[in-house]
């Protein structure tokens, strides 16, 4: 724990008194109104400013130039088939980025949608790997009020008018409403998954509005984190002598983001719910096949509070009441007329035609009175199809049932439930908030950073099999069907249930509750395709239904740029915040990557690096992802480089599923996963080429840093390995595995003393072992096994003035001679005190690596050193000083402030940082493993590990097979 106060920058630097006037503060405090000590604030009238892409230096571009010709020729044949390539930097979105993010909506996996500080609803992700990034400026809220017998109004949408194609002139849309807010006295609050805006006295001087936003986003609750709903709270206070009659009022196009309004036949339908719920459901047809989704918004009625709608109107003046006329209506009236909850569904929309509702909610605030009005907005896409043809349901569905129209049954518990939410985000996050040794910065951007866990591009599904579907001649789909030994026609469900019970039945595992090893993937000719979901039961892990630990199955992506589902390099980063929060969810992930190993695909694909031809996946390599377009089946995505060859995947998942396995106790994982970790091991022999016991690189990109070259044995995939090998001999240790324990432990032995001969030099470890301009340079990253090593409760891979020593270096150099420690950890430093410029990412400064670096440093006791490092990224990322980069994190950043890749994962590290602050007990009373004690075996068992070959390694039928002796080693 932190030991002392750790203030590197001022204590006091965000209290809400410098944003809102403290009288309205206290005015605001009931009900939730006020917001809370520790948040991020902006003000309404902060200047968006447009944010700097990243661009590559001329020698970059020459050295790259074949890559590029070889990345256009793939997205384009991506782009002829439909599909867009998970990798694609020559197209760019007509709306540029700009610093207007906030909290987003909704909990994880059921589709997100993103809300900008100034209130505008953006980043719209319904559609899996897809992201419309523009707003869609008919969804706002407004207000009118009415004081003094209606010789006094006010009215407003509550968000900044400053937005292009506004106010113009005998507009019929939205540009024809009061846009008078101009954010000056109005500001906004961010604490994940909550936020506040407040308005201080806008449009009413003498009306005081908190609008806070509340999301189903609680640590270890796997039913309601996974709803797609959120819930605006309106507290008013009125502080004039007259009674004032104000009326709120949500809006909402018939839309999922882009011009998707615009595709027709749409429908609205108005509805009277239960308890005073009444709203209106906006029915979407989505265009190209995708399943349809089903918005509600909708208010509460009260005693105090009437609620009323206007299903249907538009921009156009069409076929409907145009905006100009809702706004006038509400301008006059204060509400609709009650006849329109009978109007029943509307026409569908014509193509071109903007479909909008509104929901108007009307309260009476005395004089010095306070009251509470409450909107609920949900939306409900049951299926997630993925372009290769296979559909899933929503891990929501197992709550609410696969209709549509189960959107009126979300946002009614939304806003009955809402309540409940608060309490149990208040109990989580409140001894995070409320520890004063902790910067205040620190606090709350630690739960802010949990919003890529929403906004990431999420897939959340029940865990039961897919569907698969085929479009018919007709434009129809329909089950496919395959033939049982008897030629009877079997439905392609039942064909993966028969599947999975002769597995059962072969593996001797009846008994289990679930199937944790498949049955082998069937290996693919060259030449030979695959269609759709034609093999899906190779990758599908089934679960009885009333199984509770049957969370489902869990996708992020890599960035919303990098689409890419659990890309395995960046997951070793990020996976500290699904570790600490829903453990389930990490540990079906890490699942589903053991299972992956043990999977070969030798369908050919074409490596853009070199123009090389390999297989898809290797068996024994951990893949790189799960895929883009046909996740858990088609693997490895990233055809940048072969990534069967690259160094520090396997690595990677060893040492993240032993972290995982001490910090849960889950000895069922341990063994599920174990025939993987030794699969995963054994395959990495093949790259120590000399027989001293450590990989080398080879001469390319061929780990994480996928444009910086490695030559021989390197600082960041050596120290990787030797952490993998101490993982893994604890682990075989705790599974009675003795065998493995020695194997592991003889590699180790070996391995250790060459790496720190061949690297250390007397303040830090070499870059690599090579002889190339930059083998001597300073990478922040070069202690990523030892972070692991502490984080999971092993003995150091080094002694501790080494490691202390080479911290001190990288935050001498990397850290503080960057712009004075302002921007984070530059990846590589010369050791003349100048950045590494060889590659692209070697001058970057990447948030979720710095993060990790800070994190090692608490574990070793450099808490001074972890914050200041840690800051930096706060500073250039979320303070009003730096690039404005909240709520879209990216990959990273070069020292003059251009980003790469926003919204990207690997910042989800600094929950690494609380890990560190505050290990869980398991991991503290974790058994030890000596690594220099030796344990004696047999001669038979110690041959039939040294025989044990990847290509050889197939599912047993028991975890171990014959080589465990069930002793404590």
């Amino acid at each position: 724990m932190v030991s002392g106060h750790l203030f590197h920058c001022r204590k006091s630097s965000w209290p809400a008194e410098e944003y809102v006037n403290r009288a309205t503060l206290q005015l605001l405090d009931f009900d939730g109104g006020a917001p809370p000590d520790h948040a991020w604030r902006r003000r309404l009238n902060s200047h968006a400013n447009r944010l700097k892409e990243f661009s590559v230096t001329f020698m970059e571009a020459i050295r790259m130039m074949r890559l590029g010709v070889r990345l256009w020729s793939y997205v384009r044949e991506e782009a002829s088939h439909g599909r867009k390539a998970p990798i694609d930097p020559f197209t760019r979105e007509q709306c540029k980025p700009s610093a207007s993010q906030g909290v987003p909506l909704g909990g994880m996996g059921s589709g997100s949608i993103s809300r900008g500080f100034r209130g505008e609803f953006k980043h719209w992700q319904i559609i899996p790997g897809s992201c419309e990034t523009s707003p869609v400026m008919a969804n706002q809220f407004s207000i009118f009020i009415s004081r003094d017998g209606g010789n006094k109004k006010y009215s407003s949408v509550l968000a900044p008018g400053q937005h292009e194609g506004l106010q113009k002139k005998g507009d019929l849309g939205i540009s024809s409403w009061d846009w008078n807010l101009t954010g000056q006295h109005s500001t906004y609050h961010a604490l994940f998954p909550r936020a506040w805006t407040v308005y201080d006295g806008e449009p009413d001087p003498d009306l005081k509005i908190s609008c806070r936003q509340i999301s189903p986003f609680i640590p270890h609750d796997y039913r309601e984190s996974s709803l797609p709903t959120a819930v605006f709270v309106y507290t008013l206070v009125n502080t004039g002598r007259e009674r004032a009659k104000v009326s709120l009022l949500m809006t909402w196009a018939n839309s999922i983001g882009g011009v998707s309004h615009h595709s027709g036949g749409h429908i609205n339908e108005p509805f009277i719910g239960d308890d005073g719920v009444s709203g209106v459901l906006l029915h979407h047809k989505t265009a190209k096949d995708n399943p349809p989704v089903t918005f509600a918004i909708a208010a509460c009625e009260t005693q105090n509070v009437t609620v009323t709608v206007l299903p249907s109107f538009g921009l156009s003046g069409e076929n409907y009441v145009t905006a100009q006329g809702m706004w006038s209506t509400m301008v006059q009236d204060g509400h609709f007329e009650r006849e329109n909850f009978n109007a029943g569904p509307s026409m569908p929309s014509s193509v071109g035609e903007t479909l909008c509702a509104a929901v108007s909610a009307t309260t009476w605030v005395e004089p010095h009175g306070r009251c509470t009005v409450v909107f609920a907005l949900a939306w409900s896409s049951p299926k997630v199809k993925f372009q290769k043809g296979c559909t899933y349901h929503r891990r929501y569905t197992k709550f609410y049932g696969t209709s549509e129209r189960s959107a009126l049954n979300l946002v009614h518990d939304a806003l009955k439930k809402y309540k409940w939410w608060e309490e149990e985000i208040e109990k989580w996050q409140n001894p995070i908030l409320k520890d004063e040794k902790l910067p205040e910065w620190y606090k709350f951007t630690l739960f802010n950073e949990l919003y890529f866990l929403v906004a990431g591009g999420t897939v959340w599904t029940d865990g039961e099999a897919p569907k698969f579907e085929e479009k018919l001649s007709s434009g129809s789909s329909h089950h496919k069907s395959v033939k049982s030994k008897d030629q009877k026609p079997v439905s392609k469900d039942r064909h993966i249930n028969m599947v999975a019970e002769q597995t059962l039945t072969d593996s001797n595992l009846s008994n289990e509750k679930t199937l944790s090893r498949t049955t082998s993937v069937p290996d693919l000719a060259d030449g030979d395709s695959v269609r759709g979901c034609e093999y899906k039961e190779s990758g599908y892990v089934m679960h009885q239904q009333d199984d509770p630990e049957n969370v489902g199955r869990f996708l992020y992506l890599e960035g919303v740029e990098y689409i890419m589902w659990c890309t395995y390099d960046v997951h070793f980063y990020a996976s500290f915040a699904l570790l600490d929060l829903f453990p389930k969810i990490e540990l079906t992930i890490q699942r589903d990557f053991a299972r992956a190993v043990l999977h070969e695909d030798r369908r050919k694909v074409k490596f853009l690096a070199d123009g090389s031809w390999g297989i898809r996946k290797v068996k024994g390599a951990v893949p790189h992802d799960l895929g883009t377009h046909d996740p858990w089946n088609e693997m490895n995505a990233y055809n940048i480089h072969d990534t069967s060859k690259w160094k520090d995947l396997n690595p990677k998942f060893v040492l993240q599923v032993y972290r995982d396995f001490a910090a849960t106790g889950d000895m069922s994982f341990g063994r599920d996963v174990w025939p993987a970790v030794c699969a995963a091991m054994d395959y990495m022999e093949q790259f120590d080429r000399d027989g001293d016991g450590l990989v080398e690189n080879d001469g390319f990109p061929d780990q994480t840093y996928d444009a910086w070259t490695v030559h021989g044995i390197s600082a960041y995939c050596g120290c990787l390995w030797l952490a993998a090998l101490q993982a893994a001999a604890a682990m075989a240790q705790r599974l009675g595995d003795c065998a493995y324990v020695e194997k592991f432990k003889i590699k180790f032995l070996k391995a250790k003393p060459v790496f720190e001969s061949k690297l250390w030099n007397g303040s830090y470890f070499n870059y690599d072992s090579g002889s190339s301009s930059n083998s001597r340079s300073i990478q922040a990253d070069q202690l990523a096994g030892q972070w692991y090593t502490a984080s999971s409760g092993l003995p150091p891979l080094f002694d501790e003035i080494k490691t202390r020593n080479t911290l001190q270096k990288i935050f001498e150099f990397n850290v503080m001679k960057v712009r004075g420690g302002r921007m984070g950890a530059v990846n590589g430093m010369n050791p003349n005190g100048k950045v590494d410029e060889c590659c692209m990412q070697s001058r970057e400064i990447w948030t979720g690596v710095t993060y990790s670096l800070a994190a090692t440093m608490l574990l070793h006791g450099m808490e001074h050193q972890a914050f200041a490092t840690a800051e930096g990224i706060f500073i250039t990322g979320w303070s009003e000083e730096g690039f404005g980069y909240w709520f879209q994190t990216p990959e990273g950043w070069t020292t003059d402030g251009h980003y790469r890749s926003l919204i990207y994962m690997r910042p989800l590290a600094i929950w690494a940082m609380q890990w560190a602050l505050s290990p869980p007990k398991a991991i503290l009373e974790a058994p030890k493993i000596n690594m220099m004690d030796r344990v004696l075996i047999s001669a038979l068992n110690m041959r039939m590990v040294h025989d044990t070959g990847v290509r050889k390694i197939a599912p047993k039928n028991s975890c171990f097979g014959k080589t465990v002796c069930h002793c404590d080693c």
